[in-house]
């Protein structure tokens, strides 16, 4: 007959492992979760089309909310804008065409139908159009009307201001005239948006725009009181 024996594993062992256990799932989540340093694309001689991936802070009625975003534009008016949780999962969509908008909240099954300009200013906090956001980020902000601008002495746009709201370059992606770090402000509102990922004319699917599944029935309009508790909630 053979007789086992029950082996015994010191707590001390279990602790060990436990703490390796724990240090290589933050590895994995460092390694995969984050976005990575800074980079862009060559800017192109011509822009039709940006998208990225960027942080944003936002300070107003005594709050600040976090987010990262994900963007497309394509010139001159259409855009998607996702903001995502940290973990990369997506907490609403904003879709753009023209002058109408849609602020999509998947988890709620929900959307609230605006003009672009009035769900951007709710999005981000600032009226900022499509094309605008364009100029800003490609280093193009000189082509943009209707603002009082500054440059350096390499000719990049490092300030510009329309009526209360002014957007400050606080730092370029090296020594091209891309900004990475952008603060603005409008009365008592402040925010900073920091650009990780930046791409120029790149192929789109055809799906990024498209809508037509706000049309099923597992969608419903709501306003934007019960939207802004959801988002809210969200983050």
């Amino acid at each position: 007959m053979v007789v086992y024996q029950e082996k015994r594993v010191p707590g001390r062992i279990i602790l060990s492992a436990v703490v390796l256990i724990g240090i290589g799932v933050a590895v994995f989540c460092a390694t995969s979760c984050h976005p990575g340093p800074p980079r862009f694309s060559p800017l192109p001689p011509e822009v039709i089309s940006i998208e990225g991936y960027a942080s944003l802070r936002l300070t107003r009625g005594g709050e600040t909310a976090k987010s990262r975003l994900s963007f497309i534009f394509v010139l001159p008016d259409r855009g998607r804008i996702e903001a995502l949780d940290p973990l990369g999962r997506t907490i609403s969509i904003l879709l753009m065409d023209n002058e109408e908008a849609f602020l999509v909240l998947p988890s709620k099954k929900a959307y609230w139908r605006a003009g672009r300009d009035e769900a951007l200013a709710k999005l981000l906090g600032f009226e900022l159009s499509p094309k605008e956001i364009t100029d800003i980020l490609s280093g193009n902000a000189d082509a943009m009307s209707g603002w009082e601008l500054e440059q350096d002495g390499q000719g990049r746009t490092v300030r510009g201001e329309r009526d209360s709201l002014r957007f400050d370059v606080k730092q370029f992606f090296g020594k091209s005239a891309l900004p990475q770090l952008l603060a603005l402000s409008r009365g008592g509102e402040k925010g900073s948006l920091r650009i990780i990922r930046l791409n120029f004319n790149q192929p789109l699917k055809d799906a990024v725009f498209e809508r037509a599944f706000l049309w099923d029935e597992a969608y419903r309009p709501t306003t934007w009181a019960e939207m802004e508790k959801w988002l809210k909630d969200e983050n």
